[in-house]
């Protein structure tokens, strides 16, 4: 089991403002930001990143959407943390998602749902990998 996680703030988040409260509601529950970087993902990089989802009807709106702003992408450190993680940000649908969850807080819907959190350790070190190098983790 690995401690490390994956997260972006997703571009509906940046819009609206809520990436500071995102970042400091990951941090209140005890994750260590271990690489941090804003950037912009081109269709194609969002194609690269989405790629376990070519096949499915939402590909092409979801690499639309994911390179249509700003985006912060995080590495987090923590015990169990694709497990806590996946818990902190709530259902994938904000109104299924739990009180509190940054989900019910900051997600507009299912499309838009204010952030990515990875859903294996073994995805969380791939997708770490998409944006980090190995100096810029540590």
């Amino acid at each position: 089991m690995s401690n490390r996680t994956f997260t972006m703030i997703k571009p509906d988040a940046m819009r609206n403002g809520h990436a500071g409260a995102i970042l400091d509601k990951i941090i209140k529950a005890g994750f260590r930001v271990v690489a941090l970087k804003q950037t912009k993902l081109s269709q194609e990089k969002a194609g690269e990143f989405y790629a376990v989802h070519k096949e499915r009807p939402f590909y092409g709106e979801l690499t639309e959407f994911m390179s249509s702003g700003a985006i912060i992408a995080a590495i987090l450190e923590k015990e169990n943390a694709v497990a806590d993680f996946r818990t902190l940000i709530g259902a994938t649908d904000p109104s299924k998602a739990d009180e509190g969850t940054i989900r019910k807080l900051f997600a507009t819907s299912v499309g838009e749902n204010a952030v990515h959190g990875s859903d294996s350790d073994e995805n969380a070190k791939i997708e770490g990998d998409f944006f980090f190098s190995g100096l810029e983790q540590y």
